[in-house]
């Protein structure tokens, strides 16, 4: 099985790019984040027609996610936290693989620039309301594949100069701090459990020639629950869609099961 998560950017804009990945790559989900547009927008018959169903939680110009599927899916949830009352950040669904029931999240984390304002303050309660559910389903057991735009740099081998970001809210150490609590609280960067190099990208900024230089960031994450994580086949990033004609700054992820 196949799951992809990506940031479009507007899905309206990149929707002959969605067409073409799903044609070509042929994942069992993908996971969309920044669709900026209301759920009644979204393009449902044009996906339909390449065989595959939506379910949206939308919101107008910004933010929203999704998750496109072929697949038999049950438990459709959204807002995961707390805190998403005015913001589309996160939808979920329930699978069974294999015989295991496994919940995959489509989550899209605030940006949280600039650092001096209530922008950082709202990632950092979103954060904090996501790491209690990510320890609640830990304590039940249950069985998460989590993709998204997390807005979190890691570590200093996931960009491109690390010096530039010290002060942004994707590199705030406090920040970084979040991303370490979520894998000692039981959970995995899949990327990293099958790709240990550096200069390994999810992000490029329009702006200076950034992709042309591989001035990027690895800002988009398949998170999992460690009792999944023996599932885990391969994590490919998907760079060349970065390089076609009105591409999103972001590529997609691909997770590959067993």
């Amino acid at each position: 099985m196949i799951i992809s998560s990506w940031n479009v950017n507007s899905v309206r804009v990149r929707l002959n790019h969605i067409l073409n990945y799903l044609k070509k790559n042929k994942p069992n989900f993908l996971l969309l984040q920044e669709i900026k547009t209301e759920s009644k927008n979204f393009p449902y018959s044009e996906l339909k027609e390449i065989g595959y169903d939506s379910e949206v939680h939308g919101q107008k110009s910004y933010n929203g996610v999704a998750i496109i599927y072929n697949k038999k899916i049950s438990n459709l949830n959204f807002n995961i936290t707390n805190d998403e009352q005015e913001q589309s950040r996160s939808i979920s669904v329930d699978i069974n693989y294999k015989n295991e029931l496994i919940k995959i999240i489509s989550v899209y984390i605030p940006n949280g620039n600039p650092v001096d304002t209530d922008k950082y303050q709202y990632k950092i309660k979103w954060l904090k309301s996501f790491e209690k559910f990510l320890i609640n389903q830990n304590k039940l057991k249950n069985k998460l594949i989590i993709g998204g735009d997390f807005n979190i740099i890691p570590n200093e081998e996931d960009v491109y100069n690390p010096a530039d970001w010290e002060n942004d809210a994707l590199y705030r150490i406090e920040i970084r701090k979040f991303f370490r609590k979520m894998l000692n609280d039981g959970y995995e960067d899949a990327f990293r459990l099958v790709n240990k190099k550096a200069n390994n990208y999810t992000f490029w900024d329009y702006q200076n020639g950034s992709f042309e230089r591989n001035k990027g960031l690895r800002i988009d994450h398949f998170l999992l629950s460690k009792n999944v994580s023996h599932l885990i086949k391969d994590v490919t990033i998907d760079k060349y869609l970065r390089a076609l004609e009105r591409p999103s700054d972001h590529v997609p992820i691909r997770l590959s099961l067993v």
